[in-house]
């Protein structure tokens, strides 16, 4: 079975169409957009949060767009096991929905970042990552708050559930602050929740699936989604 994509669309989001792109007309996917202010998630197996910058990142990023419609959908949908992954801005209004622990702080540089990085796979073992056929994989990064941070109970939490499954590292998996793009906590690029159906990471996947782009790791991510539909 292939699984449906819905991609939500806020005001400001620019990485909706990436993610389109990449799912449906790159790995083959079906897939369709979703308007923030409908309730309906039309029969979506999986759901997609894009990155960009929803309503402008006025107040905190993401929480304006928390109180969109179409949220409470998701959540409901999230705690009744639906697959829901949430990128770069996806993942800021998952924290700020609170189906994932944690708050988002400006990069500890106060600049915005873009480049290519090394991620980790700290966690082989969930249906996101299950697919990755490597240990270290390189997708993008482009964000101005991606410095993840959470109390000390709650990191705790996460490393004993195994909730942190990508960490900022080297491309042998050297996980120190040399290799922290924005100052996150344990160098965390993305996490899931308890029940491992959700999942908040601030690297692109969806820019790094196109062959012609000559970097393909964000498709295995994908695949690993799809392939647990089957």
């Amino acid at each position: 079975m292939k699984p449906k994509f819905g991609v939500i669309v806020f005001p400001g989001s620019n990485c909706d169409y990436d993610a389109y792109y990449s799912v449906k007309k790159v790995l083959g996917y079906e897939a369709q957009f979703i308007w923030h202010k409908e309730t309906d998630l039309k029969n979506s197996d999986v759901i997609i949060l894009p990155g960009g910058f929803s309503y402008g990142d006025y107040l905190r990023t993401g929480a304006i767009a928390r109180f969109s419609p179409i949220l409470d959908s998701i959540v409901s949908f999230a705690e009744n096991g639906g697959i829901v992954i949430g990128i770069c801005n996806g993942f800021q209004i998952l924290l700020e929905a609170g189906l994932l622990p944690g708050v988002m702080l400006q990069n500890q540089s106060l600049k915005f970042v873009c480049k290519d990085i090394y991620l980790k796979v700290e966690n082989s073992e969930t249906l996101f990552s299950r697919s990755i056929p490597k240990s270290v994989i390189k997708i993008p990064i482009k964000h101005g708050e991606g410095n993840y941070f959470a109390d000390e109970s709650t990191l705790s939490d996460l490393e004993m559930n195994s909730q942190i499954i990508f960490k900022y590292s080297s491309g042998s998996g050297e996980t120190s602050e040399v290799y922290n793009p924005n100052g996150s906590l344990n160098n965390i690029a993305g996490i899931i929740n308890k029940r491992k159906n959700v999942m908040g990471m601030m690297p692109h996947p969806e820019n790094a699936c196109d062959p012609i782009l000559k970097k393909t790791d964000g498709a295995f991510i994908f695949r690993s989604i799809a392939e647990s539909f089957n």
